[in-house]
């Protein structure tokens, strides 16, 4: 049995989408032959919301190893909130003590939190174990550069050239890359060109139909976030927003604008409900979907909560909801682990994405609904998306037909097995 020590910052109960892929791994990494230990950050350190009941996925023979942070209490007040850069010290100093008393033939970073991903490099040099980095997101991206000011995220001027700076630390020496998008290794392969020449894999974001067995199973108590009101018809998006979703957002809401005219009885009973839209603290987000909505003259069919939700309550709500959208972004490379609890509710979907995206094809091909595709937008569009809300009012009393034999190949067990055949090349090389 080989050993893999993974590097997950964020971890249960701590609910964030970057450590789903290690949560859903975990239970069969035995079964192709990887022993695999984690370290995370102490709870206690991160102001992200919780969620106890994710602990109930992990199964019980993992060992967890906790590291510290610096209090973001005081890092806040010069700026600093990234739990990557509170965590750095505090995991260079743990892990070097767990691979001088522990033999380990892998170490994996599957985690956005990118500035821990030079500790790679640092660890490789020192004890000589090879590293594999799962790139769910861009680390240093040129996508905002030509964006205008208000459109940047936050602390752009701070990340843009942290991140420039570092991924060529940790790229020059990793050993094995895993992706959810061939546009990010594409990207990478022509910033480093060593990449062409060490193994690399695309594995998307998985399935996972244990948690909606264990809502469905469980008197738990969730809290309601839509009314379920009988007159209105409750559509539901959970996921962030952001000036790159605007491009989606702004065509389903001139097709819905065309629905009050044309069909005022039936688009008049639509109530958009927008949950978890911003990364920020709680309280503290700021609405960016509202504003879209106040700017047609729709508002008072749109709510937008900001605050993050709890991921089982993320599921209840879907179940519990009449329709579901799932807006993506403008970005060709863009694809969501949100899509997949989004079909396994098994409810009627209205989803936005560019049309190279992964989402839209796995939308398709499953069946879970004729994905919109927002390459280009004009008035043959915005007639298409009135129409297809249209139709998923009359069947959103159907369930979804989904296509579960295709479905198979995104599980949580084939995506782990995946996984450890990327290691297993590494290590035998």
């Amino acid at each position: 049995m080989k050993k893999v020590l993974i590097i997950s910052p964020l971890f249960p109960p701590i609910n964030a989408a970057d450590m789903q892929r290690v949560r859903m791994s975990l239970p069969y990494f035995k079964d192709f032959g990887w022993e695999a230990e984690v370290v995370v950050v102490d709870e206690n350190y991160i102001d992200l919301v919780k969620d106890p009941f994710l602990l109930e996925s992990i199964p019980k023979n993992i060992k967890i190893h906790t590291v510290k942070a610096l209090s973001k209490r005081w890092t806040s007040k010069i700026g600093l909130g990234s739990i990557a850069l509170r965590s750095l010290f505090f995991y260079k100093k743990k892990v070097n003590i767990l691979l001088k008393k522990n033999r380990f033939d892998l170490i994996y970073f599957s985690t956005t939190q990118f500035p821990l991903l030079i500790l790679g490099t640092y660890w490789k040099k020192k004890f000589g174990i090879p590293f594999v980095i799962d790139m769910q997101d861009p680390w240093h991206s040129e996508y905002y550069q030509d964006k205008p000011k208000a459109e940047l995220p936050p602390k752009y001027w701070f990340s843009y050239p942290l991140n420039k700076y570092l991924e060529p630390i940790a790229m020059k020496q990793v050993d094995g890359l895993i992706s959810v998008s061939s546009r990010y290794l594409e990207v990478l392969e022509d910033r480093y060109p060593r990449l062409k020449n060490i193994p690399k894999s695309i594995i998307t974001f998985a399935t996972f139909k244990a948690d909606f067995e264990w809502v469905k199973n469980n008197s738990i108590e969730f809290n309601d976030q839509i009314l379920k009101e009988s007159d209105f018809i409750e559509v539901v998006y959970i996921g962030r927003g952001g000036y790159d979703m605007h491009k989606a957002l702004n065509l389903l809401f001139c097709g819905f604008k065309m629905g009050l005219d044309k069909d005022p009885n039936q688009f008049e009973k639509i109530r958009f409900n927008f949950i978890g839209t911003s990364y920020a603290a709680a309280g503290t987000g700021i609405k960016s979907v509202l504003p879209l909505a106040k700017s047609l003259d729709i508002e008072k069919y749109v709510s937008e909560k900001t605050d993050r939700i709890p991921y089982y309550q993320n599921i209840y709500t879907l179940l519990e909801a009449d329709l579901l959208l799932i807006i993506g972004s403008d970005d060709p490379a863009y694809t969501a682990s949100k899509i997949y609890p989004y079909i396994l509710a098994e409810k009627p979907i209205l989803s936005f994405f560019h049309s190279a995206s992964s989402a839209f094809k796995i939308i398709q091909n499953s069946n879970a609904g004729e994905p919109i595709s927002i390459d280009t937008i004009n008035d043959q569009k915005i007639t298409d998306v009135y129409e297809r809300i249209q139709h998923l009012i009359s069947s959103r009393k159907d369930k979804a037909l989904i296509d579960w034999e295709y479905l198979k190949q995104f599980s949580a067990e084939t995506m782990t097995e995946k996984q450890c055949i990327l290691f297993n090349q590494i290590v035998n090389d």
